[in-house]
């Protein structure tokens, strides 16, 4: 089967996006398993993040079953933090 100019581009362009999507997807770490009635409350969560020192700009749960964390640490850096909502144990650190 030989394909023409115009299917060989939209070939190579749906591949190059379904390999950026997927690349973005599994991007977030996969935090926990356990159902959510086993996680600590949002606003709980929040409120221990902020008793570790962290300063708030983004606080959200993620597709992939974790508290993320988009902030500044003590000492003024920024950070980005994955934690498991189970028991807020760090999973991931950027």
């Amino acid at each position: 089967m030989k394909l023409n100019k115009t299917t060989s581009l939209i070939t190579r362009g749906f591949l190059l996006s379904f390999t950026l999507v997927s690349g973005a997807v599994f991007a977030d770490p996969q935090c926990t398993t356990a159902p959510e009635n086993n996680w600590i409350p949002f606003e709980k969560a929040k409120q221990q993040v902020l008793d570790m020192g962290y300063k708030i700009k983004v606080f959200k749960r993620t597709h992939t079953q974790c508290y993320e964390l988009y902030g500044y640490d003590k000492t003024g850096e920024r950070v980005e933090i994955y934690f498991n909502p189970v028991d807020m144990s760090k999973v991931k650190e950027e």
